[in-house]
């Protein structure tokens, strides 16, 4: 644990510093649904260790760069910081796109309206379900996608380009390389800050090490932080130096 506890603050001064200025066209984002210690019927409803928890990703559509995260209750709390967090990360105007969660829009341009005014283009798509009791799905199925919705909410997105598919499909990496998003497992988190170092590995290794099989280099490397694949070695010489500099 303490291995972790250690490489994950350094892994986050590391996507800290170098994950700035990045020049995206298109971003979505959207939230992984987890929980620490116990499912949230287990605690009371205003334990902020402990239940249900979300973790909210920002991915650049064309490099597949995890741009920030931001692990939290789904609340305007986390999500005004995380949005605070990703356009401070921004280098120029962009489309955004999320799922229909009312925290994001609603009410005066939602969290986004109060991190970016109307200096983005911005949409929602909501994806509509089956009714499961209607059709009799089996519980380990999911429900059928019977319509999507996409609603422009500020400036002129392109809304052929609005849709959520490929941070979904982020979360499904998530979930993959990450043992603590395994559902039905004993693999979830003891402890909330497990859960943020453990992400922050996974992203410095997502965005700086592994070649992405969409184009073939790192989504570091495609969004131009980087002119090469790190390796392992390389990553772990990063956040020691990281570490130093933070000493010193």
């Amino acid at each position: 644990m303490r291995i972790l506890e250690s490489a994950g603050e350094k892994c986050a001064r590391l996507l800290d510093e170098k994950i700035r200025n990045v020049k995206a066209s298109w971003v979505q984002a959207d939230e992984i649904h987890g929980f620490v210690f116990s499912k949230q019927d287990k605690v009371e409803r205003d334990d902020a260790e402990r239940g249900e928890f979300f973790t909210f990703l920002s991915v650049d559509m064309s490099s597949k760069l995890i741009i920030n995260s931001r692990v939290g209750k789904r609340n305007t709390e986390t999500t005004d910081a995380f949005l605070q967090d990703l356009k401070s990360r921004m280098a120029c105007r962009f489309q955004f796109t999320t799922d229909a969660y009312h925290g994001y829009w609603r009410g005066n341009g939602g969290a986004v309206g109060r991190a970016f005014g109307n200096n983005i283009d911005y949409a929602t798509e909501r994806k509509i379900f089956m009714n499961r009791n209607a059709i009799l799905t089996p519980p380990y199925l999911p429900p059928k996608l019977i319509g999507i919705r996409r609603l422009q909410r500020i400036g002129s997105p392109e809304m052929a380009l609005a849709t959520t598919c490929h941070a979904e499909r982020m979360n499904l990496s998530v979930r993959l390389f990450n043992r603590r998003f395994t559902r039905k497992t004993l693999g979830y988190s003891k402890k909330l800050d497990n859960l943020r170092h453990a992400m922050a590995i996974f992203m410095a290794h997502f965005n700086f090490c592994r070649v992405h099989s969409a184009h073939g280099r790192t989504p570091a490397q495609a969004a131009n932080l980087t002119d090469h694949q790190w390796k392992i070695a390389e990553l772990l010489a990063e956040t020691a130096e990281n570490q130093q500099s933070m000493s010193a």
